[in-house]
């Protein structure tokens, strides 16, 4: 509260003289702890509370009741706690002020009635979502609060498919231990069949994963170009990779800008298409992108290396890496 409620302590703190006794209770001298945490009127709200809750309720100070917030609740139960803990004092504060200057009694009851609609109101509008938890339902259904269950994971299978007849397929990926660290790229090109048509490997220096991934696409479109592939796919992990050719705007490093601005343009003149794959998907690329970090040279292979001969067969066949 940071001493800032105008109770009767506080305002006395600040110069003012004045006789000082509880609105509610009419026992006790008014405190900011007495008001909130002492009050027999307090008191009989805290019990209530701690019986939703199904604990022993002590505090020390005021900021003790917020450690309430911390404990092993499920995200929507989290809100709702955290919102009857404010409008509880919220509530408290509005029935000391009814009673101090209209001289109007608010019952504990009615103030719990309030605490609940409010608390309800919070709980329901909230994006969180609930567990399995008895406790968590029990805590939910005492503030009139729908529960929100988590949406079913969705399990997707990741498989790579091979491109149409007379198409080349390229998956290609960019790989740096640091992001910037030592990185390398890799790719694998293959045919309808899904048979290998050659593959690459190319060490980078030290440099980020996307400065990596626009390397692999640059040399793969290289290559294609080269080997006279003009119906070429491009697949890749990176959906910034993707963003670059649908986005001139798309900020490319100035050290090889000139690089790209060229593939740009040698890509214009094939037949191409790219798209992005999920990293399950592109298990060979990546084995070739990560082995060329450990390379001192550019390596190619027009039959399969060892490395990558598994994920190979695992594409061929149809079965997720």
């Amino acid at each position: 509260m940071h001493n800032k409620v105008p109770t009767d302590d506080n305002l006395m703190l600040r110069g003012r003289a004045l006789p000082s006794m509880c609105s509610l209770c009419l026992k006790n001298a008014e405190s900011s702890f007495h008001i909130f945490f002492e009050c027999e009127y307090a008191v009989k709200i805290w019990s209530w509370f701690a019986n939703c809750l199904d604990m022993v309720l002590q505090f020390t100070s005021m900021e003790d009741m917020w450690s309430l917030c911390d404990l092993n609740w499920s995200p929507q139960c989290k809100v709702v706690i955290s919102s009857a803990l404010v409008n509880l004092l919220n509530s408290i504060w509005f029935a000391r002020n009814q009673a101090r200057f209209n001289n109007k009694l608010i019952t504990w009851k009615s103030t719990i009635t309030m605490i609940i609609a409010n608390t309800s109101m919070s709980g329901n509008n909230s994006k969180k979502t609930s567990s399995n938890s008895i406790r968590d339902f029990i805590v939910l259904k005492k503030f009139n609060v729908i529960i929100h269950h988590p949406k079913a994971p969705v399990l997707k299978e990741i498989l790579w498919q091979p491109p149409l007849f007379c198409w080349t397929k390229c998956n290609i990926d960019g790989a740096s231990k640091g992001n910037p660290g030592l990185a390398g790229c890799g790719g694998i090109f293959r045919n309808h069949v899904a048979d290998m048509l050659y593959c690459f490997a190319e060490p980078l220096g030290i440099v980020s994963s996307y400065h990596a991934e626009l390397c692999a696409t640059m040399t793969a479109i290289e290559i294609a170009y080269k080997m006279n592939w003009h119906n070429i796919w491009l697949e890749t992990y990176s959906n910034l990779v993707v963003l670059a050719f649908t986005n001139s705007n798309t900020a490319v490093s100035w050290c090889i800008r000139n690089r790209w601005h060229n593939a740009m343009v040698l890509y214009n003149q094939m037949n191409g298409m790219v798209s992005h794959i999920y990293r399950e998907g592109n298990q060979v690329a990546d084995s070739l992108a990560n082995h060329g970090c450990t390379l001192d040279t550019f390596s190619f292979w027009q039959e399969a290396p060892e490395f990558i001969k598994d994920n190979l067969v695992k594409n061929k066949l149809g079965i997720p890496s």
